[in-house]
């Protein structure tokens, strides 16, 4: 019997030890089923969606695709729904179709510098942007492809002419990136078309206006600095997007901005949230969109007036009220708004919002089955006062059959971004559910820098990341410990990315208050991170510059939030996550904080992903990680 074979058993029978008694655990949170909605029938009555599915064990992955009424009812399997809904590829009048390829572009390989030496696997560089996210670059861009509808074998016309730019953008961007005209004579897509030292310290993404009678192309939104995004027309043909105002700043208030007969109005100017994502209503006089707001995320409307020159505020107003999340959007049915919804006890599953009142019918229960033979967790929000007299929202998370006449070990979770809201999201790896059901209270605190309480309290991060946002840390563990059901001496801080960097930073100046620590892929060495991270921009913005600058912002950040600098006073056992394929926050940073760990004597234990990137996405890997993650707080809490 292989050892893997043996690993394995013995977590599923951890597994079958553990559903018996009603919790959540690792390998039950991979058997939950995914929902990812397609889209809505053209005819505006039925809802298709995929489910997706993992037996780990085996290594399987396996898709189904549903029907299901708008109005609710039996889902019904099929095996199609691509000729069923609307395809952002085609055109409005199905003539042409886009086609997203991979279009080789510059010398970057050594066969193609040195075609004799086929097998040779050098790079060759000559200016920044060498590797972004989780892939270097070999002088291939996405490019997207105008091609005749029928005839997609047929050459097409290269929409970024063998430029060295992307669209879709990297690493994340899809269908959003691009759009037709309501006449299907235009193209309207986001490219970030700058180069090397200027692509990796820039956010200047703009939207282009591909004229298919001409082939020419034009600009839309030359001049605006910041990220342009996600372009979409209306039934009358004013082109909305989302736009952040500054370069460099990505995580600047995200606008709702219209195009139309020559007018630009910015929907949301004088609201103070910022947008996540959003779609034009069925008429084209008004926007749904879904946004952060006190620790979760909702739905909202806004009017739009085609020939508004007031300078009065347009009405915002918020659809839905709960302690859930809107997580995504998919359309409007009438008077109706079909999203997914999430909080922390549940995954995503598809529902209709009623647009007049905010009420909500749930359309698809995939895992019911599953949630049926766990107890959930119960979550409450509380109010924190800061060290400055601020009203903070923290999310506290107990175990099932929690009993306050006990005393539990309570955890601290440090969310990354670090402008990223912590909202009643559900997530595989940061999962609120399995930790309390392994028996600890988690208090998430909504510290400084991030949205949902106001732009200003979501800048307040920016260049002051060992600052205040350390004091909230301390002010929501330091609260939920006065209370008599937490263990004091029990007390642990974990988190990733920014979250991580908390993790280090915290572990200086805790002064005993943490009894372990778990920081992954987190940021330990400002300066090094500065030399190796690959978005520039970040850091310019939030460290105020490269550590060799001297204005006083670069220098403070450099000195005294630098968390390399406070190792003399690491007291406490530590859990050190790192992926290699990581470049946003690299391998560098995992391995000098475990080296740094290690030689302080401290009891430390590295855990090395190396084919994942930012995050644990294979299903394996992340009931290592999750068990990996329990073993050491049993171990030291």
């Amino acid at each position: 019997m292989n050892r893997f074979f043996i690993f394995f058993s013995i977590c599923l029978g951890l597994s079958v030890s553990t559903i018996a008694q009603n919790h959540m655990t690792p390998e039950l949170l991979w058997k939950l089923k995914r929902v990812s909605p397609a889209g809505i029938s053209k005819d505006g009555k039925t809802i298709y969606y995929s489910v997706t599915e993992y037996q780990v064990e085996e290594g399987i992955k396996t898709t189904k695709k549903y029907a299901i009424p708008v109005s609710g009812g039996t889902p019904i399997e099929i095996q199609d729904y691509s000729d069923l809904i609307l395809d952002k590829s085609i055109s409005p009048d199905k003539t042409r179709k886009i086609e997203i390829e991979k279009v080789k572009v510059e010398k970057i390989m050594g066969k193609d510098l040195y075609p004799n030496l086929k097998e040779s696997d050098v790079y060759v560089y000559n200016d920044l942007y060498y590797r972004h996210w989780d892939n270097w670059n070999d002088g291939t861009f996405n490019h997207l492809i105008l091609k005749m509808n029928q005839d997609t074998e047929v050459d097409g016309i290269d929409l970024l002419k063998d430029e060295p730019f992307h669209s879709p953008q990297m690493p994340f961007g899809g269908e959003d990136d691009y759009t037709w005209n309501n006449e299907g004579t235009k193209i309207v897509y986001v490219a970030k078309k700058l180069q090397g030292k200027e692509y990796a310290q820039s956010t200047n993404t703009d939207l282009y206006e591909y004229d298919i009678a001409s082939g020419t192309t034009k600009n839309l939104t030359e001049g605006m600095m910041g990220y342009d995004t996600h372009p979409e027309f209306s039934k009358e043909g004013a082109l909305a997007f989302l736009s952040m105002a500054r370069d460099g700043y990505e995580a600047d208030k995200n606008d709702i901005i219209v195009f139309f007969n020559g007018l630009k109005t910015n929907l949301t100017q004088h609201w103070d949230g910022t947008v996540s994502s959003f779609k034009w209503d069925k008429i084209g006089r008004k926007i749904y969109f879904n946004a952060p707001i006190g620790g979760t995320v909702q739905l909202f409307s806004v009017e739009y007036i085609p020939a508004n020159n007031s300078k009065k505020p347009l009405e915002i107003k918020q659809i839905t009220d709960g302690q859930f999340d809107i997580a995504g959007l998919v359309g409007q049915v009438g008077d109706e708004f079909i999203v997914t919804r999430t909080d922390m006890n549940h995954a995503a599953e598809i529902y209709s919002v009623n647009l007049k009142n905010g009420k909500m019918n749930q359309l698809t229960n995939v895992n019911q089955p599953i949630y049926d033979q766990i107890k959930l967790s119960k979550v409450e929000k509380r109010i924190v006062k800061t060290t400055d007299n601020k009203d903070m929202v923290a999310w506290v998370i107990y175990p099932p059959d929690f009993d306050p006449k006990k005393k539990y070990p309570t955890l601290l979770y440090c969310q990354g971004g670090p402008q990223s809201a912590l909202t009643q999201f559900y997530s595989y790896r940061w999962n609120f559910q399995l930790m309390a059901a392994n028996g600890y209270i988690v208090i998430a605190p909504n510290r400084r820098g991030m949205p949902g309480h106001g732009v200003e309290w979501n800048e307040a991060i920016s260049k002051d990341w060992g600052g205040q946002v350390m004091d909230d840390y301390l002010a929501a563990i330091d609260n939920i410990a006065k209370e008599s059901y937490v263990d004091k001496d029990r007390l642990g801080a974990v988190g990733a990315s920014y979250g991580g960097y908390s993790v280090f930073y915290l572990a200086g100046i805790h002064d005993k208050r943490f009894k372990s620590f778990i920081a992954h892929d987190g940021v330990f060495n400002l300066k090094s991170m500065y030399g190796t991270t690959e978005e520039l921009w970040f850091t310019n913005w939030d460290a105020g510059g490269a550590y060799w600058d001297k204005n006083k912002e670069a220098v403070k950040t450099y000195t005294e939030f630098d968390p390399s600098n406070l190792v003399s006073k690491w007291d406490t056992p530590i859990l050190i996550i790192q992926g290699g394929k990581d470049y946003r926050v690299p391998i560098g940073q995992g391995l000098e904080a475990y080296q740094a760990a290690q030689l302080h004597g401290l009891k430390s234990r590295l855990l090395y992903f190396p084919k994942e990137n930012h995050w644990v996405l294979n299903p394996q890997n992340s009931v290592i990680w999750h068990t990996e993650f329990y073993k050491w707080l049993k171990e030291t809490l």
